[in-house]
């Protein structure tokens, strides 16, 4: 009985995490619907496919390098093969603490006695495409493709994954020293993934036209924000399997899960904080941004990114206050980083993910100090912790996007060459237009000195009303 009820606990957590996965697909689908939103028509077809052709190079990433990151590397910047790592991958697949396998070990392959290693890493894999999708939309319009997936692969399949070793582990430094606490991976993922982005913007620069030399900034707006709207709707549905894909079920535990720190909790509890941070950041974006619809909608995001870090330990009315301010501060920093520092991030990542990333690893260490960090090993939250974490893991995702980045720019592999970005990457890619009917009449052309003529629907309308 004792047995069978251990295969039971074993299939069933199987179960979880492949539905769960699969309901993060539509992550995935949001992301390429938003970007290609964002987009004008000119580079729609090549934004969806950068955000497909994301799946084919993290997945292998991560794979072979990645998944062995994370048990490997959970000490700091240096690999632990000699037995005295702490994790370990499931039933059939140890990662150098019982004995070191390598990533395509025959252990991976169809195997009856495990149940464990391949979902757990299916789980991992969508969270690496997330962390590429969120650097896709910042850069859209101009960036190389073959860079972006250089540059993908480096931040989904190994950058986040040594911040996951470090602090989304129960054997991670920051969280063994420290007690940093992070659960559903406000800095991880989402605030690894905008730093990452930001470094990669200072190299990439700005799309042709969209600032003059007088300071002022030309908005490109989105050639179909319902789309964009819609994408996002579409992500806010994937988060809620994002969320449960941070627990584990724990047999004989107080609630039933654990989550990645082997703390006992609930999927009540994380309903009711996800779905509250999304109620609160869509009123502080609508309210502080005067209705503007996109920022709305991408206070809705801020909102859940801010709480992220302490989603199994907030209340509900706490999380709905939280997420209203964040959602706030993410519009008046976003509005910043596009007018003032001048930074053309097209879909405002750096504010939404890598800012509210951060900012929600230090709320955990102002409201939830003194929270037991780990249910292994005896650590409190607190705010020195979760400053310790934030100092430790920007400059890991500035530096590696910054320098990844500028290595490409040496060698002309990181930016297209403005003929091409006048003329469309669609166009160019692909040699056609997918808009025929539209024939890119409804947008403005705008050349390299920034100059601008009018779109042939504007001087079509301008001729009709001199008639």
């Amino acid at each position: 009985m004792v047995l069978a009820q251990a295969t039971t606990d074993v299939v069933l957590t199987e179960a979880y995490y492949y539905f769960t996965v699969a309901i993060m697909w539509l992550l995935h689908v949001g992301f390429m619907t938003y970007e290609a939103g964002v987009s004008r028509r000119k580079n729609i077809m090549s934004t969806a496919m950068k955000n497909i052709m994301t799946i084919a190079v993290v997945t292998p990433t991560f794979y072979y390098v990645g998944f062995w990151v994370y048990f490997c590397m959970q000490e700091g910047l240096w690999f632990t093969i000699d037995g005295t790592g702490q994790g370990n991958a499931g039933e059939g697949a140890y990662f150098c603490g019982d004995g070191y396998v390598v990533p395509w070990d025959a252990s991976f392959a169809p195997n009856v006695g495990d149940n464990l290693t391949g979902v757990f890493w299916a789980a991992f894999v969508l969270f690496s495409w997330t962390t590429g999708s969120i650097m896709s939309g910042s850069v859209l319009e101009r960036i190389r493709i073959s860079g972006y997936l250089w540059l993908t692969a480096l931040m989904g399949g190994i950058v986040w994954v040594v911040a996951a070793a470090w602090g989304w582990s129960y054997g991670g430094w920051l969280v063994v020293h420290f007690g940093y606490h992070d659960f559903a991976a406000s800095g991880v993922v989402h605030g690894i993934a905008g730093i990452f982005a930001l470094g990669v913007l200072f190299n990439l620069g700005p799309r042709i036209g969209r600032y003059d030399e007088n300071g002022g900034t030309r908005v490109f707006k989105p050639h179909n924000l319902h789309l964009t709207l819609m994408g996002l709707m579409i992500i806010f549905t994937g988060f809620y399997a994002f969320y449960a894909a941070c627990l584990y079920i724990q047999a004989g535990t107080v609630g039933g899960f654990v989550n990645i720190y082997f703390i006992p909790t609930t999927l009540s509890a994380i309903t009711y904080t996800i779905t509250m941070a999304f109620a609160g950041g869509f009123a502080g974006g609508y309210v502080f941004s005067r209705g503007d619809p996109f920022w709305t909608i991408s206070g809705g995001l801020a909102g859940v990114v801010a709480v992220s870090s302490g989603a199994d330990i907030y209340s509900p009315s706490l999380t709905l206050l939280l997420a209203f301010f964040s959602a706030g501060l993410c519009y008046y920093i976003g509005g910043w980083i596009e007018s003032k520092a001048r930074i053309d991030d097209c879909v405002g990542a750096v504010a939404v993910h890598g800012v509210m990333g951060f900012w929600g690893v230090l709320l955990l260490g102002i409201f939830a100090s003194g929270f037991p960090a780990s249910g292994v090993v005896d650590v409190e939250t607190s705010l020195l912790g979760q400053i310790v974490g934030a100092a430790a893991l920007i400059p890991l995702a500035f530096f590696t996007g910054y320098i990844g980045s500028w290595i490409l720019k040496q060698f002309n592999l990181l930016r297209v060459p403005p003929e091409v970005e006048m003329e469309g990457l669609d166009m160019a890619e692909y040699e056609m237009d997918f808009y025929p009917e539209h024939a890119r009449a409804e947008e403005p052309v705008v050349h390299a000195d920034g100059s601008e003529e009018p779109s042939a629907a504007t001087l079509q309308s301008a001729y009709a009303a001199n008639r």
